[in-house]
């Protein structure tokens, strides 16, 4: 199949967070097949950088990558703006046997679906946990919404959402049951075959190999939930007086930055946490191997790979309760959920992680083992090319 792949960043825009990731590995397995696989997408690096491409199509893994120039990202919705597309999404779109669009609310997906739309190719769409409206932004995308967004949903041939929260998500905004396919997000085994030795991450950040590590990995941005988890650890330093242990805070700045260096410093704990910014794979699954809990709380996330690379790396997690990633942690037994902003459970759960060695390893193993049987992409690529034929063969 010739298919196209929409999304507004793409690799190696990693600091963008799940999307890029998600839609480079399903590209990357589907061209392994020997689909024609195409993307669209922008130029965007992080927020404040851009990649320095022409205006050729590039070549990754088999992969047809075309960079237009984005000229803005509105952090409150994560809107890229490239006019460039427009032209090239008319000129090029009819080459294609179906579209795969990552991302609901976002200048690239409404005009691929409009073009889409105008020329008969059929689309499936992925929202990646963008269609609940919350505070942030709010307004903004009620306007995109009426304008666009309930159109792109309405045309769609199918929505894939990636669990039963997000599935009543789409329903909530009119979808009917049977236009929504649920595949789970995968992930690169390959990657984490052979862990890192123990040790390895605390070396090369120049952290004491007898301090006590609890770990978030991911965007540092007001929804993920890090006041939260500042507010746990805290506690653990200032009331529990436990000082052997470090909070390390791996992910790039994505606009709240300030404010949490601002927040670590009003709760007095600002010497006990490490920044590291956005680090190479090798580096955080080092971190992972080296720590004795990742916190991944925010409470509107819509799946939350970073757990799943905490558990195959034999790490155990902590969500927040009613997130998909909750009823997973539950099945595989690799970790806890709890009531969002409960400081004092989260305090708790942490305490015993940094206690209890036997049981970190307990549930490691469990993690690692659920995360090989569960979320192997082969399987999931199975499912991907099962939708794009039944559509095409529809259309």
């Amino acid at each position: 199949m010739k298919i196209l792949q929409g999304v507004s960043a793409f690799y190696p825009a990693f600091s963008f967070g799940g999307p890029v990731r998600v839609s480079y590995d399903i590209s990357k397995q589907l061209s392994k097949r020997g689909n024609e696989v195409t993307i669209f997408t922008t130029d965007a690096y992080d927020m404040e950088k851009r990649l320095k491409v022409g205006s050729s199509y590039y070549k990754k893994n088999g992969i047809r990558i075309k960079y237009s120039k984005n000229i803005i990202y509105e952090t409150h919705i994560n809107f890229f703006l490239a006019p460039e597309l427009v032209p090239l999404v008319k000129q090029e779109i009819r080459q294609f046997d179906v579209i795969h669009l990552h991302g609901y609310r976002g200048f690239l997906s409404f005009i691929i679906a409009y073009y889409a739309r105008k020329y008969n190719i059929p689309y499936v769409l992925q929202a990646h946990g963008s269609l609940p409206r919350i505070e942030t932004g709010k307004r903004l995308k009620l306007i995109y919404d009426a304008f666009f967004g309930y159109r792109m949903l309405r045309d769609a041939s199918k929505v894939i959402a990636l669990s039963q929260i997000e599935s009543q998500q789409y329903r909530n905004m009119g979808v009917p049951k049977e236009k929504i396919r649920i595949i789970p997000n995968g992930i690169d085994l390959s990657e984490y075959a052979d862990l890192p030795s123990k040790g390895e991450f605390k070396k090369k950040f120049n952290i004491t190999q007898d301090k006590k590590i609890i770990l978030y990995v991911g965007r540092i941005h007001k929804i993920k939930g890090i006041d939260f988890l500042l507010k746990a650890f805290a506690y653990l330093i200032n009331k529990m007086n436990l000082k052997d242990v470090l909070l390390v805070v791996v992910g790039p700045d994505d606009g709240y930055l300030h404010e949490v260096k601002s927040l670590s410093a009003s709760l007095g704990v600002s010497k006990s946490i490490l920044f590291t910014g956005l680090i190479s794979n090798k580096d955080k699954i080092s971190a992972y191997v080296d720590s004795s809990i990742c916190c991944y709380l925010n409470p509107n996330e819509p799946f939350g790979l970073v757990s799943l690379e905490a558990a195959i790396s034999k790490l155990p997690v902590v969500v927040s309760e009613g997130t998909p990633m909750s009823e997973i942690v539950k099945r595989g037994g690799f970790g806890f959920s709890i009531k969002y902003g409960d400081v004092l459970s989260l305090v708790k759960i942490m305490e015993t992680f940094l206690k209890d060695e036997k049981l970190v390893n307990k549930l490691g193993k469990c993690g690692r083992e659920y995360v090989f049987e569960n979320f192997c992409w082969d399987i999931i690529i199975d499912k991907y090319e099962l939708l794009y034929g039944d559509i095409c063969a529809c259309g």
